[in-house]
């Protein structure tokens, strides 16, 4: 059947009909992707970028950590301001390079970006809302990290609530 190029719209190398245009609109609402147009990282890919963002956070929380046991001698206070210290370290490591750089140094390292569907960056408040979401990830003995391994954009638990993808580039 032929349509009229005002029926049409453009995607890509794409045109997509009056007849399906609905349907496809609805479908990039709801985050679904063209296949072919991202190319999603995979699980053992982020499992090596987790371990680079776990070395760099133990070694600076490691010496933060000693200078918070040496300069406050009470030993409880010493290991409450450290934990708590980790915890703030690790939200700011977090927020701070996934809304500036879209992704942390450990990403960056494996060539990895976090995006919104459409490929756009996320904001500084999605990267805190990520954050939580993947502490809810590994709480529930890893599980929401292994769904990168069954879904066929290769999202975790926390890409699913926070509507993002983890893609190479």
């Amino acid at each position: 059947m032929a349509y009229f190029d005002d029926e049409l719209i453009q995607f890509g190398d794409a045109l997509v009909c009056g007849k399906c245009k609905p349907l496809f609109v609805q479908k990039l609402k709801e985050g679904v992707t063209v296949a072919g147009e991202m190319d999603f990282a995979g699980f053992w890919i982020r499992v090596g970028a987790k371990i680079i963002d776990a070395i760099i956070l133990t070694v600076v929380g490691f010496v933060l950590g000693f200078l918070v046991n040496f300069s406050i001698n009470q030993r409880v206070a010493g290991v409450v301001m450290q934990n708590v210290l980790s915890l703030v370290l690790s939200l700011a490591y977090a927020i701070y390079f996934l809304g500036k750089h879209s992704a942390t140094p450990g990403k960056m390292a494996c060539g990895l970006k976090v995006v919104r569907p459409d490929g756009e960056r996320i904001t500084y408040a999605r990267a805190c809302g990520r954050f939580f979401a993947e502490f809810l990830s590994s709480i529930i003995l890893g599980i929401g990290y292994i769904l990168v391994a069954f879904d066929e954009e290769k999202r975790s638990l926390h890409d699913r609530i926070c509507d993002t993808r983890v893609i190479r580039g």
